[in-house]
């Protein structure tokens, strides 16, 4: 959801994750969906492919990753964590878990406006 909001901000992103999936979850793609943006396309990377890269912004969103992300060998302007909660980890119905990704969501669309203001 990160990259959907940099990319809508105007950023050149990439999305990355420690263990990534094999596809773009579900109900991130439909809470996007719900707000106008389209991450269906997105496909789930390994961090380990970026790690040499160079980078204005490197963000972590999630407090597992801040805690086990490797290192960076690229340079970079700015390193930066801000922790949501993951939502994948929500049990429950669909309605329940549908409403922590919106949360979520929500939270992560602040940031990224926070971001584009003070970067």
């Amino acid at each position: 959801m990160a990259e959907g909001f940099a990319h809508q901000t105007g950023w050149q992103a990439y999305s990355a994750g420690i263990k990534p999936e094999t596809v773009v979850n579900p109900f991130s793609v439909k809470v996007m969906s719900e707000i106008g943006i389209n991450i269906s396309h997105h496909t789930p990377q390994s961090v380990n492919e970026y790690l040499d890269k160079n980078f204005d912004v490197i963000a972590t969103v999630c407090d597992n990753a801040h805690k086990i992300c490797p290192v960076f060998i690229g340079s970079s302007k700015y390193q930066i964590h801000h922790g949501f909660i993951d939502p994948a980890s929500t049990i429950g119905n669909d309605e329940k878990i549908i409403a922590v990704y919106r949360v979520v969501r929500d939270e992560i669309q602040a940031w990224v406006k926070k971001l584009s203001r003070g970067i």
